[in-house]
């Protein structure tokens, strides 16, 4: 069991280096574009999505591998005050584009993951931060659900199984942090 999850992850690690080595190069160069104008990087996802968006936003603004200054970047799954009474008050799917209309102003960038390309409080989140003028970059997987219609760049993992999707989500995470590392 343990050589075939490991021979599973590898063989999408393939698939990875061969369908998405052009859209990760974009979504490093639209992050890094939004941190050198001075915006910041307001992330979000789901259950495990939520998790990668609190850890890839926490290298920004901590450090990833190198020292360097911190960078604006914020996960908006962190405020459980905002959540609960954004669920109550407005719904679960307004969650997060209720912060964004908030704290997004032209030229920040948001970052929506989602395994499936379609949880509702993303997608909502989508549209909310191109109202506010932020660019717009998604993690995905499967066919990239309706999550292809609202990005500025939607890097959609080439799998069906959700483990594997979050395995490659903060891969490329870490691939963008690094990528930004390098600016400093």
């Amino acid at each position: 069991m343990v050589a075939q999850e490991l021979k599973n992850h590898q063989e999408l690690i393939a698939k990875v280096i061969e369908m998405l080595l052009l859209p990760i190069e974009n979504g490093c160069a639209m992050i890094n574009e939004t941190i050198l104008s001075g915006n910041k990087l307001l992330i979000a996802g789901n259950g495990g999505s939520a998790s990668d968006a609190q850890h890839i936003a926490a290298e920004f603004t901590g450090r990833f591998v190198k020292e360097r200054k911190p960078l604006a970047a914020i996960a908006l799954s962190t405020d459980t005050s905002a959540l609960t009474a954004i669920a109550n008050d407005y719904g679960f799917e307004h969650i997060f584009s209720r912060q964004l209309e908030a704290l997004a102003k032209p030229g920040d960038l948001f970052l929506g993951i989602s395994t499936s390309g379609n949880s509702r409080n993303i997608l909502a989140a989508f549209q909310s931060a191109k109202k506010t003028g932020c660019k717009t970059l998604g993690l995905s997987g499967r066919n990239g659900g309706q999550m292809n219609d609202l990005c500025d760049l939607n890097v959609v993992v080439p799998s069906e199984i959700t483990a594997r999707i979050q395995e490659m989500h903060i891969l490329i995470g870490h691939i963008f942090c690094k990528s930004t590392d390098d600016l400093f």
